[in-house]
């Protein structure tokens, strides 16, 4: 299909899937605040108080329905809003200055609120960016309540909503008449809207820009979630075509689920253990259905959703067992937290450039105690000996011998306190950064497994910010430069037996597999949803061809020439039902 037509819109695909429906063009009104002065302040404290008392029943209400739709964990986005509505500080700040400024409380709310949004737009961080859109909703519904209007809900059922932007609270409230999608003009892979869209299977392309320009109420509409496509008022061919892709799309999931129970191994014997990424417990029952053998990462970090504080060792361990004892026989690999760079601290930091700043090991070994807490919580949780540690960011053998002098320390004050743990449980290391790279062979000699990181490691090899428009084309995982840096960590690793993985992006990219087999990995972990595609893939071909492909692309020089050598593999070594998958 010719994807330049003027009536398809090009945008960032959020969540995944094909929705055809009619366009709803959904306009919230924003809440027009002047500075205005009051006399009777006990007045302006009394409504300010019972606008937030209303807001919070608001909130909890939607925080009800969301627990519904997409389990606790998730919900917390909105528990987190509910938490602001409860801030000590802000509430005194915000009557103090009505009292003391004789302010309308709309002003105050307004002004006050929007200084943490400042400062979260002032930020390099795309994810602080996000949340300040969580922040404008609570505003403006306390605003609202603070003028003692109602919130009116005119939405049809059936339809692709369009809109500049779209809260978490918007997201939970539409999927009670069963909207088929999201178009908007803002937003990214990490806002929450994205993130609910995804846990309710909606399909959604963000960040188009000029999608409330272009559409119309009414126009009917193909939304492509996996390729971030929006057409408009499509032609037959189109419509005939993605009714097709729909059609095969459900014959295919239909086809991949009957995978789930067998191995992945190629037509030539050699097994792969085929794992999953883990970022929400939610995702947990999704990991088993689709036959994975286990968790490879587990971001802990997103499982908290680290942002406002640090969980305790108890509320750790209860965590880490639930996941630890919902997948055994199988392995977890529980990375320490991962925090800093492109995720946001629970602290208050400024760094020029964060990616290559205090994060990851580095920021944990310069807080011991936190470290200490976790390591705990992982020992106790590995009883039943399925359970590995992975530390982020590493570029020095120093961290990986304080990190095991410290672990060494956990064991002793468990024992101490009588408490049970796996005293021989595994510690490897996320290869993610160059020095570690180069250093492959000192660092197997150090650790137990190997994963790679290859989002971290790309951009750092190759010196391109990921997310950067301006330089995407740039970041290329086919880069000589990658290719080459992989097959060194995998043989050196292989060299000491270690266990290598691979757990970036690039374990999920079907034309990566063959190439990522070649170069001899033991296993592959992605997330859960692209498990079976990679699993079919596995299955269809030989090892031997596979080892070939990485042998001739070690010898090429250009990222091009390994591309088209990768897009040729496919054409002569895959059978045909392939190609549906490389569709999708």
């Amino acid at each position: 299909m010719d994807t330049q037509k003027k009536n398809i819109l090009h945008g960032i695909p959020a969540a995944p899937g094909i929705a055809i429906a009619r366009a709803y063009l959904y306009k919230k009104d924003k809440e027009t605040v002047l500075k205005e002065t009051i006399t009777d302040t006990d007045s302006a404290i009394k409504n300010l108080r019972d606008a937030l008392k209303k807001s919070k029943k608001e909130l909890k209400k939607i925080f009800g329905l969301a627990i519904d739709k997409m389990g606790e964990k998730r919900a917390g986005i909105f528990e987190a809003q509910l938490m602001i509505l409860d801030d000590p500080i802000l509430i005194e700040n915000i009557e103090s200055r009505i009292r003391n400024e004789k302010l309308s409380p709309e002003y105050v709310v307004n002004d006050e609120i929007s200084k943490y949004q400042n400062l979260m737009n002032a930020s390099s961080e795309l994810y602080m960016k996000e949340r300040s859109h969580d922040i404008e909703d609570i505003k403006n519904r306390i605003i609202r309540n603070l003028r003692k209007k109602k919130w009116v809900s005119r939405i049809e059922s059936d339809v692709i909503v369009v809109t500049d932007l779209i809260t978490p609270a918007d997201t939970v409230l539409f999927s009670r008449v069963n909207v088929k999608g999201y178009v908007t003009n803002f937003g990214g892979l990490t806002s929450h809207a994205a993130i609910v869209a995804r846990s309710l299977n909606i399909p959604a392309v963000v960040g188009v820009h000029d999608a409330t320009e272009n559409i119309k109420n009414g126009d009917l509409l193909i939304l492509d979630g996996i390729h971030g496509l929006v057409i408009i008022n499509p032609d037959e061919e189109q419509l005939k075509q993605y009714r097709e892709k729909v059609e095969k799309l459900n014959e295919l999931n239909s086809e991949l689920a009957k995978l789930k129970d067998k191995p992945a191994e190629t037509l030539d014997g050699k097994k792969i253990l085929l794992q999953a990424n883990l970022d929400l417990i939610e995702e947990l029952e999704l990991v088993i259905n689709n036959g994975s053998e286990g968790v490879g990462l587990v971001r802990t970090e997103q499982i908290f959703q680290v942002t406002d504080s640090f969980p305790d060792e108890e509320e750790q361990f209860e965590v880490y067992s639930k996941i630890a004892q919902k997948l055994y026989p199988h392995t977890v690999v529980f990375r320490t937290f991962d925090i800093g760079g492109d995720k946001f601290l629970p602290i208050d930091i400024k760094e020029p450039n964060p990616f290559l700043g205090w994060r990851g090991i580095r920021f944990l070994l310069d807080n011991i105690e936190l470290l200490k807490t976790q390591l705990k919580a992982f020992l106790r949780a590995g009883i039943a000996k399925n359970v590995k540690i992975m530390i982020p960011m590493v570029t020095s053998i120093e961290e990986v011998r304080q990190t095991k002098a410290i672990l060494e320390e956990c064991k002793n004050e468990l024992l101490a306190e009588g408490k049970e743990f796996d005293k021989n449980m595994e510690l490897g290391i996320m290869v993610e950064v160059p020095a570690a790279a180069v250093l492959s062979k000192e660092f197997a000699e150090e650790v137990e497994f190997f994963s790679i990181g290859t989002n971290d490691l790309i951009q750092y090899i190759l010196a391109v910010d990921r997310g950067n428009e301006n330089v995407s084309e740039l970041y290329q995982e086919f880069h000589p430069a990658v290719i080459k840096s992989l097959d060194y960590i995998i043989t050196e690793g292989k060299k000491r037996n270690i266990f290598v993985s691979i757990c970036g992006e690039m374990a999920a990219d079907i034309f990566a597999i063959p190439l990522l087999l070649g170069l001899g990995l033991d296993s592959l972990s992605a997330s859960a949803s692209a498990l079976p595609r990679i699993k079919k893939i596995i299955r269809s071909l030989k090892y031997e061809d596979a080892r070939n492909l990485a042998l001739e692309c070690l010898s090429l020089k250009t990222e091009k020439e390994i591309k088209e050598k990768v897009y040729s593999f496919f054409k002569e070594n895959l059978m045909d039902d392939i190609e549906n998958l490389l569709e999708e």
